[in-house]
């Protein structure tokens, strides 16, 4: 039976739709953006025992559930558990008045919370500054982001371009080759907003890229278009507002925060300032889930189906009469 919907109701439906998913996205991006405070944020305490129990108890009064305090000796063991990421930062007390170590490179948001924390006498040291060609760290994401958007693009158009098997396998993995390249040198070379090792930025950036073509290829060839439409709201949309790409997975609500992480974007990002800033310290998990992505993507494509459905369906043969029975004249 042949649909009686007017043009006129298929628009309103589109409308419904649309605001519909409206009113999902606008809570999704501006809710944890509008809630962001430390939560379980891990930084140490650094100093005589004295001092530093009286520290921690004064954060655990005046910042409930804040922070996750860890006491070390003294600013140089501070500093080297900032360079391994395993703290945010750090209050020293070393003298008169307490420091504040932090590492901007980490998180300027992060950095910023903690030298209000200590309170305006605090000496603020940044142990790991942001580059100088990004002096506010806002070059970090809005470049790390597009290539999201591009990775994204690659595997829908592999998907529907390339046809079998072996090429798309081909074209992903070539694909997260020159966009690792490509992304560290215009980075790097061209705009100058990120430190670190050539190559070993490449890497990541070609891992992200993988993970995520890779996924969106893969999802297309096992489940067709609703896949295609499950990774591109996941990975991106949900992705990118739980990434803290400019701030911290502990600043967000959780589980969030730790969503958001188990993302390419969020995980991406984290790995990316780890390379770049910290010598790879504290990447471990985010390579991880990149790695998964990647693998995962590359197993869906090699096991989903060669070729794309037709778009249009091909008329029907027409019947020809069989000479042994045709009707005599």
């Amino acid at each position: 039976m042949r649909s009686h919907r007017t043009p006129l109701t298929a628009g309103l439906l589109i409308a419904l739709v649309v605001v519909a998913l409206q009113a999902l996205l606008v809570p999704l991006f501006a809710g944890p953006a509008t809630n962001l405070a430390p939560r379980d944020l891990p930084i140490a305490v650094a100093g005589p025992p004295p001092a530093t129990a009286a520290i921690t108890q004064k954060l655990a009064a005046e910042h409930p559930g804040a922070f996750e305090v860890t006491t070390l000796p003294d600013a140089a063991a501070a500093d080297a558990a900032i360079r391994d990421r395993s703290v945010y930062g750090a209050i020293v007390v070393a003298g008169p008045a307490p420091e504040v170590h932090v590492a901007s490179a980490g998180s300027p948001t992060v950095s910023a919370l903690l030298g209000q924390a200590a309170g305006p006498q605090a000496k603020v040291v940044d142990v790991v500054p942001l580059h100088a060609g990004d002096p506010r760290g806002t070059g970090f994401g809005a470049g790390f982001l597009p290539l999201a958007i591009t990775s994204l693009l690659a595997g829908l158009l592999i998907f529907f371009v390339v046809r079998r098997r072996g090429a798309r396998l081909t074209a992903l993995l070539g694909y997260a080759v020159a966009a690792g390249l490509a992304g560290a040198a215009v980075l790097q070379g061209w705009l100058d907003v990120l430190p670190g090792d050539y190559l070993a930025v490449a890497g990541v950036l070609g891992l992200f890229g993988l993970a995520v073509a890779g996924a969106m290829t893969g999802l297309g060839a096992m489940f067709d278009r609703p896949g295609l439409g499950l990774g591109a709201v996941t990975m991106f949309l949900v992705g990118n507002a739980l990434g803290a790409v400019a701030a911290a997975p502990e600043l967000l609500p959780q589980p969030w925060g730790a969503v958001g992480q188990a993302l390419p974007i969020g995980a991406g990002a984290t790995l990316l300032r780890s390379v770049a800033y910290f010598d790879g310290h504290g990447g471990l998990t985010a390579a991880i889930v990149l790695g998964s992505y990647a693998i995962g993507g590359l197993l869906l494509t090699a096991l989903g189906r060669r070729r794309t459905a037709p778009a249009t369906t091909e008329a029907a043969p027409v019947a020809t009469p069989d000479p042994e029975h045709a009707p005599a004249h």
